[in-house]
């Protein structure tokens, strides 16, 4: 009798909606969301320091209020500290709610944003602009590509 249960265990915990090849099943849809949000901030002023939506953003208090707001999650106020968080990945391993950075100011990391999939990404830009979602095989963020990091919620 316990080898039949130990050979039917695992068809139980899927009829219970549960997977144990799937710790996390919605880790994916949270980034999703994440990236959903991010996205839906387009056309918000940059401001240099900003970090909410009725003054507007800088690129890394944007992203700081985009976890922030979609997971719960404090991230480091700047793009270098921000380099530092998280798990660094490979250009091929990018997912929807990775970060991403660039060289922009003669330093790397000195600029960050958040991939959305389809090798593009949405940030803060600069003064005199507002958030938008740009390409990153365009010659000038391809030319200042620095690298990305994961951050994930530990629950």
């Amino acid at each position: 009798m316990k080898k039949i249960f130990i050979l039917i265990l695992p068809f139980l915990l899927g009829a219970c909606g549960t997977s144990p090849q799937r710790p996390e099943t919605n880790s994916e849809d949270k980034m999703n969301e994440l990236v959903m949000y991010a996205v839906s901030l387009a056309d918000t002023p940059y401001h240099y320091g900003g970090k909410d939506p009725e003054n507007g953003f800088d690129c890394s208090g944007y992203v700081d209020h985009v976890f922030q707001h979609s997971l719960g999650i404090t991230l480091p106020r700047t793009s270098h500290e921000l380099s530092r968080a998280g798990t660094s990945i490979n250009f091929k391993q990018l997912r929807p709610g990775d970060l991403v950075f660039y060289n922009t100011q003669h330093g790397a990391f000195s600029h960050v944003g958040i991939y959305v999939g389809e090798n593009k990404f949405v940030h803060a830009p600069k003064s005199g602009s507002r958030i938008r979602v740009e390409e990153m095989n365009e010659k000038y963020w391809k030319s200042r590509y620095n690298g990305a990091r994961r951050i994930r919620r530990n629950s």
